[in-house]
């Protein structure tokens, strides 16, 4: 039996959890997402109650055996272990109080029995005395999640960076083959199929840069504001040794916010990351998009590329395959863009002091690193890594386009190459036929002057290998 504000409660004699956990466990049966399903966070929390209870122990205010007991329950927690015991739906009111209330129930508990005690027995480690000490719900909640964000950050810029290396080789292995580039999917003029991979690579990459500039936002943290950011209950030096801390855990250059007060309910960090997440996802859109529509038909389509089959595509048109990877990173972005919608919604919706919405913003963008993370091992692993270019097609296409008449311009002048554009259109010709059947051009020149791989500029040494 447990006791708190409302009265006595049962709790699991097996659970690490306590009261207040259960109460929630009960109010908040909303979208069976608990705190564990993303075990950063979980890591993020614990990490932010360690720093917490050695910049206490620092300052005087926390005794040295209650620190080893937290220390021990936070070595734990990072290897794995009680991971489940952090149960409280992601969907709840009370700005996360119950989730920090979890997390320092569990931390207690853990630490108590590492430490040979009873869990519950509370007068040896206190899940608010010790475990809160110094803190309110309102910094070490949003701290925690800044932490997870940063902790998956990591893990999704490495997998974007294997995705940009997997387009620029792909880049590389047909950097000389020539193909029509298309604008409003009209021809346009020639380039090659390297060039657009590498154009691929090389957009995502500026997304890349993107990612880590948006995590900087995240780097100022309101530990020691406690409820409003006036600080009541803080030992001084307390916020700037808790900053420290969590700088030597996480490796990046934590440090307190500048206006506690305004740390407490801004959630500018916030906006800027899934921005950032939202762009990327455009990005990987766009990418997909055009993949479709380069490997379309295969007949009766561009049918510039093929996208490796990986299953059926029909349950009635026998022999079909269909592009499933770049569609999964359409559904997949479609989805990250409306998570942006609502960290945005919860960003502005937040009450004077505080912001009481940012339970929607921790799984909302740790949702949409996660897919995103996924979503490009897939493209990568399962798509891009094995596209072959069908030549024959594409030379084709290079043989029958009227794009290519824009490098006649210098030669003959824009008036008679619209003339010779015109016919090849009337006729159904190709402008080489024309040329050739005019002879305003012998074959030599042609070479020369229509050679794809010119006209297309291709500087190799532009390129990555």
């Amino acid at each position: 039996m447990e006791h708190d504000l409302l009265g006595d409660k049962a709790v699991p004699a097996n659970a690490y959890y306590g009261v207040q956990t259960a109460r929630a466990l009960e109010n908040f049966q909303i979208s069976n997402v608990p705190m564990s399903f993303y075990p950063e966070f979980v890591e993020a929390f614990a990490m932010v109650k360690v720093a917490a209870a050695r910049a206490n122990t620092s300052v005087g205010a926390m005794k040295p055996d209650r620190l080893a007991a937290i220390e021990k329950a936070y070595e734990a927690i990072k290897a794995g272990r009680y991971h489940d015991q952090f149960k409280v739906d992601w969907y709840q009111g009370g700005a996360g109080t119950s989730a920090n209330m979890n997390a320092n129930e569990v931390m207690a508990n853990v630490g108590l029995e590492l430490s040979g005690r009873q869990k519950g027995e509370y007068q040896y480690l206190e899940p608010h005395d010790d475990l809160n000490m110094s803190q309110s719900t309102n910094d070490s909640y949003p701290t925690a999640i800044k932490v997870a964000f940063i902790l998956r950050n990591a893990k999704l810029v490495d997998e974007l960076q294997k995705l940009a290396k997997s387009l620029r080789a792909k880049g590389n292995q047909y950097l000389e083959i020539p193909k029509m580039g298309r604008t409003e999917l009209q021809d346009a003029v020639p380039m090659t199929v390297g060039q657009e991979f590498h154009a691929f690579g090389a957009s995502l990459e500026s997304e890349i840069d993107l990612l880590k500039d948006a995590e900087k936002y995240l780097y100022a943290v309101n530990m020691g504001a406690t409820a409003i950011g006036s600080g009541i209950n803080v030992p001084k030096g307390y916020p700037e040794a808790t900053a420290r801390e969590l700088a030597k855990l996480t490796g990046k250059p934590i440090v307190p916010a500048k206006d506690m007060f305004a740390a407490t309910w801004d959630q500018q960090g916030f906006v800027v990351y899934s921005g950032a997440l939202k762009s990327v996802a455009v990005k990987l859109s766009k990418i997909s998009s055009d993949l479709i529509l380069l490997a379309s038909g295969p007949r009766a389509g561009l049918g510039e590329i093929d996208l490796p089959a990986i299953q059926p595509g029909s349950s009635i048109m026998p022999g079909k395959v269909n592009p499933v990877i770049p569609e999964l990173i359409n559904i997949i972005a479609f989805r990250v863009v409306g998570n942006d919608a609502g960290v945005s919604m919860a960003a502005h919706s937040g009450q004077l002091q505080l912001n009481a919405y940012e339970p929607l913003v921790g799984l909302a963008v740790m949702e949409s690193q996660q897919l995103l993370q996924k979503g490009a091992m897939a493209l990568r692993t399962k798509c891009v890594d094995a596209i072959t270019v069908n030549e024959q097609i594409l030379s084709r296409y290079m043989e029958e386009t009227v794009g290519i008449v824009t490098a006649l311009n210098p030669v003959i002048g824009y008036e008679k190459a619209t003339e010779l554009a015109n016919e090849a259109y009337r006729t159904d010709k190709g402008l080489l036929e024309i040329i050739r059947e005019k002879k305003i051009l012998t074959e030599e020149q042609i070479k020369d002057l229509l050679d794809p791989v010119k006209l297309a500029n291709l500087d190799k040494s532009k390129y990555p290998h």
